[in-house]
C-alpha cells in the first residue's frame, strides 16, 4: 500500500477527528449490512419511540433515523402523545420485542414525569436493547462484555482504541459524569482496558486536583447555556499530554483552543463524540440482529 492510500489518522493536530472515524465505522456498518441482506434475505430495523413533544428529542431521533437509511437499516418511528399512559407504552414495547422483523429498539429519554424510566427500560428485551441500558446488557457489561454497550461511552473507548490506547494500564481516566447515559457505563469500558477510572460529579470537591491526575479525561457536565458562559475545564486544570474527551453538547465543556496547546488529542465540539454517537448506534443495530438471526 502506498503512503497516499494509508488511512488519515484518527488525532491529527491534537485534534480527535470524530467525524473521520465514525464516517470509516458506518462505511464498515453498510458493508456488513450487505452481506447479511444478501445471506438472509432480511435487513435489520430500527424502531424509535418518542412520548410527547421534545425538539431535541425529535432532532436526534431525525438524525438516527437518516443515518440507519444511509446504512441499509430500515427503520420507523412511533411518536406517541405526551398524555400516553404507562400500560400503552409498555403494551407498544411488549409488541414491538415480539416482531422478528424488529431488531433494534430504542426509546427516546427523557419520558414524561408518569411514566417510570427504569420499568421502561427494563421491559426492552434485551437482545433488542440497541441503547444498551437494560439491566441485562449492563449486568453483561459489568462483567466484561462490551456487546450491546451504551453508544455515548462506547464511542468514546473506540476513539481511544483509534489512537493506539487500547491498553490503559497505568493510565489513570478521570470522568466528570454519573449518569448511566456516559459515566457509569463507561467506568466498566475503561475497566476493560485496564484503566484506573476516578468519578467526579456535581458534588465532588476541589475538581481541579483530580482532572490533573487525568492520563484520560471524559468530561459531560454540559451545563453552559452561551458562549460567553465560562467553560467548566481550563487548561490550567488539564494534565500536560492527556487525553481530553468532551462530551457536552452543543457547547461543550472544555476551553478547546487553550486545551489543544497542552493535550496530546482533544475532541471538538461538534465533530468529537458526537457523530461516534451515531456510529456505534448503528453498529448495535447490526449486532443486535446477528444475534437475533443466529
Amino acid at each position: 500500500m502506498s503512503s497516499g492510500d494509508e488511512p488519515k489518522p484518527i488525532c491529527e493536530d491534537h485534534v480527535i477527528k470524530g467525524r473521520r472515524l465514525s464516517n470509516r465505522i458506518r462505511k464498515g456498518v453498510k458493508a456488513e449490512v450487505e452481506a447479511l441482506v444478501e445471506k438472509h434475505g432480511m435487513a435489520p430495523k430500527l424502531v424509535t419511540l418518542i412520548v410527547g413533544e421534545d425538539p431535541g428529542s425529535e432532532m436526534y431521533v431525525r438524525m438516527k433515523h437518516k443515518a440507519s437509511n444511509k446504512a441499509g437499516i430500515l427503520s420507523d418511528h412511533h411518536g406517541l402523545s405526551e398524555d400516553t399512559s404507562e400500560e400503552d407504552l409498555l403494551k407498544l414495547i411488549d409488541e414491538l420485542n415480539h416482531d422478528k422483523a424488529v431488531h433494534g429498539i430504542l426509546v427516546q429519554l427523557p419520558l414524561p414525569k408518569h411514566i417510570d424510566e427504569k420499568k421502561i427500560i427494563s421491559a426492552i428485551d434485551p437482545l433488542k436493547d440497541v441503547d444498551g441500558f437494560s439491566p441485562g446488557n449492563i449486568y453483561r457489561l459489568f462483567y466484561g462484555g462490551e456487546e450491546l454497550s451504551a453508544a455515548t461511552p462506547h464511542g468514546i473507548v473506540t476513539m481511544l482504541d483509534a489512537i493506539g490506547m487500547e491498553d490503559l494500564s497505568g493510565k489513570h481516566a478521570v470522568i466528570i459524569n454519573r449518569s448511566m447515559i456516559v459515566g457509569k457505563p463507561l467506568i466498566f469500558l475503561l475497566l476493560n482496558r485496564n484503566a484506573t477510572v476516578t468519578v467526579c460529579h456535581s458534588r465532588t470537591a476541589d475538581l481541579p486536583s483530580f482532572t490533573l491526575q487525568a492520563d484520560v479525561l471524559v468530561t459531560a457536565i454540559g451545563r453552559r447555556k452561551a458562549e460567553e458562559d465560562p467553560y467548566y475545564i481550563s487548561a490550567d486544570m488539564v494534565k500536560e499530554g492527556a487525553v481530553v474527551i468532551d462530551v457536552s453538547t452543543p457547547l461543550g465543556d472544555v476551553d478547546f483552543e487553550e486545551v489543544k496547546k497542552k493535550a496530546l488529542c482533544v475532541t471538538p465540539v461538534p465533530g468529537g463524540v458526537g457523530p461516534m454517537t451515531i456510529a456505534m448506534l448503528l453498529q448495535n443495530v447490526v449486532d443486535a440482529y446477528s444475534a437475533q438471526i443466529s
